[in-house]
């Protein structure tokens, strides 16, 4: 309960929780997180787009950037995929709207988590630096993905092809209804990059995201690794590791830190595999874990919940659950990719978007900004709770927790409400259900 409003020591980042198939309820993957900003935070659809040929998308960071950069274009697809995401509006030198990711019509389930590089990596950065940034790995990945394996090979082949814009070092977790991976960026320009696959018997938490011991010839266990070329070459060029010595490869000790895991992933993995070693683990208790003191509070801009169930009839019942700020006093709302269009109460609105007073509010973006948003409500409940936590978070939590059984109660009747009004030939209503 400390950590609600103070952030009990911990860093200001965002987080991701995966849980496989094997171990859930439903039989689904569940992956989970936060995003860690401060700027302004809105839920958008992104409907499926075609391009032009020759099409290009602007990517990597400006000088303003702590690593500065100078920005690039890199080929656009014919056709993207729809998907829900969280933008937000802010983060130094990279250009809105800024995404840590989301969930696309293909059930691949994006989080972003911060991975710091070590000090010699970071300071190998160029000036200025040219690459795809975090955001654009997000967003591309979830216009193209069609599956967690598939978001690794996206990834790796944009970074071995136009290398990584940093701003010291990243990875993200991608999933699917079979299974999940980590990918993690390096600092550095030399398009260091390393993914382990995490099975569907297996908890793992993020923050910071970690990769421990890999083989020195991962590159030949495609189904458990995948990396760039120089990966290990590298680190045994700059004498971070000697192959002779005959110790394993340690990721983490290698290239970053060297501390693995933070405190609390240590005592959240924990509490989820005593969990899962009772029973299988529900929605809602993995809701619950998302919305744990130790992980949020006042610096989430936003929680997620991705629930990827196997054996979904059609593409629209994909659903993504969102917290419109930080989980630990915001309800988690239930949101199916086949959904057409955002309550104007979670969209974006002005609040802490820069430059905003510089213009008018346009007719045609007035009745968005008469409704409240979503954030601003929810963090005022939060700034309330923070005045007596001891008091007020248990009735927080009570009600949340009551409106979200409500909500995953009704699941299955809305769903099959949308599937006659599918099999009707009535796709248009059974979105609007």
């Amino acid at each position: 309960m400390l950590g609600l409003c103070t952030g009990s020591g911990r860093a200001w980042a965002s987080h991701a929780i995966y849980v496989g198939n094997h171990l859930t309820a439903d039989g689904g993957t569940m992956l989970g997180g936060t995003g860690d900003e401060p700027s302004s935070h809105w839920l958008e659809i992104v409907p499926r787009k075609t391009y032009p040929s020759g099409a290009t998308i602007r990517a990597g960071v400006d000088a303003r950037a702590n690593f500065p950069g100078e920005f690039i274009e890199i080929p656009q697809v014919r056709e993207t995929a729809r998907y829900i995401t969280m933008n937000y509006s802010e983060y130094e030198g990279f250009p809105a709207p800024i995404t840590n990711g989301g969930l696309n019509e293909f059930g691949v389930a994006v989080r972003d988590v911060w991975s710091s590089s070590r000090r010699e990596l970071q300071d190998m950065t160029p000036k200025p630096q040219r690459g795809v940034n975090y955001s654009d790995l997000s967003r591309i990945v979830m216009e193209r993905a069609h599956s967690a394996r598939e978001a690794v090979e996206i990834v790796g082949n944009l970074i071995d092809r136009y290398g990584y814009a940093t701003y010291g070092g990243n990875s993200h977790f991608f999933a699917d209804a079979k299974e999940g991976w980590i990918l993690i960026e390096f600092a550095g320009g030399k398009r260091l990059w390393i993914a382990e696959r995490v099975g569907p018997d297996e908890i793992r938490m993020s923050y910071p995201g970690y990769i421990l011991e890999i083989p020195l010839d991962f590159a030949k266990h495609p189904d458990r690794y995948r990396g760039s070329r120089n990966f290990i070459s590298f680190a045994v060029e700059q004498r971070w590791y000697d192959p002779k010595s005959g110790k394993p490869f340690d990721v983490n000790a290698v290239y970053q830190s060297g501390k693995g895991r933070s405190p609390a992933v240590k005592v959240i993995e924990e509490r989820l595999r005593q969990r899962v070693a009772a029973g299988k683990l529900t929605l809602r208790e993995f809701m619950d874990t998302v919305r744990d003191p130790l992980v949020s509070g006042d610096q989430n801009g936003y929680g997620q919940v991705a629930s990827l169930r196997a054996g979904a009839t059609r593409p629209d019942q994909n659903l993504l659950w969102v917290a419109a700020t930080g989980a630990i006093t915001t309800p988690f709302v239930p949101y199916w990719i086949g959904v057409e269009k955002v309550p104007p109460e979670y969209g974006k609105h002005r609040y802490l978007s820069s430059r905003e007073s510089e213009g008018f509010v346009t007719k045609d973006f007035q009745i968005q900004e008469a409704s409240q948003f979503a954030y601003v409500t929810f963090k005022r409940l939060m700034y309330y709770t923070c005045d007596k936590p001891e008091k007020f978070l248990p009735e927080v939590t009570e009600a949340l927790v009551a409106f979200e059984n409500q909500s995953i109660a009704e699941i299955p009747v809305v769903e099959g409400r949308a599937d006659k009004l599918f099999a009707a030939g009535a796709a248009g209503m059974a979105r609007d259900e």
